[in-house]
């Protein structure tokens, strides 16, 4: 006589099933700290930076500054967003391909390139729309117009793995608005909202994903 099956493990079984053939699930809260560590020191290489250049109130001059000098120190910003960028990037992949190993899954499945798309569109466009805004002398709403656009990017990006994203996400865009309001305090809403915000979704996710339960 078979043992009776029990319908509810198997419709969990089935949903852990679903969500992995239609979620990319292994993305490692690891990766969220790690970016955010290096979100947070970019923004303090970037605040000691203009504080040599434009003394204590460095960012709140800059954003008073004439055309010829937000255009002089406009690659130094660049090359810092580049290596903020780039950095995060190799942290991100690191941990997440180590979760997707420990997980028998494949990090540049069909699903990963999909989830890589849904988040490079709004990335770029908004990247393109930032420095836009800062060669037309809207330099308080460059760090704005960054959370805003990456809110939207990971939104978009939500439908494809974790639902904790779209959280993320959503708190990106708040924080974004709520700049808009106070533009003098662009770099310590972009530390907040890249680097703090990015540290506690992390913990979190790792608490709640990937942290072995202690026996």
């Amino acid at each position: 006589m078979k043992p009776a099956t029990d319908p509810l493990a198997q419709l969990t079984e089935i949903r852990a099933i679903m969500e992995r053939s239609s979620r990319f699930i292994s993305l490692s809260g690891l990766s969220g700290v790690g970016a955010g560590v290096v979100a947070l020191l970019g923004a303090g290489i970037g605040h000691v930076y203009l504080r040599e250049q434009y003394g204590e109130q460095g960012f709140y001059r800059l954003l008073n500054s004439d055309q010829g000098q937000r255009m002089a120190i406009l690659p130094f910003l660049l090359g810092l967003a580049t290596a903020i960028i780039l950095f995060a990037l190799v942290v991100a992949f690191y941990f997440t391909q180590r979760r997707a190993r420990q997980d028998g899954a494949v990090l540049w499945s069909s699903l990963g390139r999909r989830l890589a798309l849904s988040l490079a569109i709004p990335l770029v466009a908004g990247g393109l729309f930032c420095l836009q805004l800062y060669m037309k002398s809207a330099l308080g709403m460059v760090v704005p117009g960054m959370l805003v656009f990456y809110g939207l990017a990971l939104l978009n990006a939500s439908k494809y793995t974790l639902d904790e994203i779209r959280l993320l996400g959503l708190t990106e865009i708040v924080l974004g608005l709520v700049a808009m309001l106070l533009p003098g305090l662009g770099l310590a809403f972009f530390a907040l909202g890249f680097g703090l915000c990015h540290i506690g979704y992390g913990l979190l996710m790792y608490n709640r994903y990937e942290r072995t339960p202690q026996s």
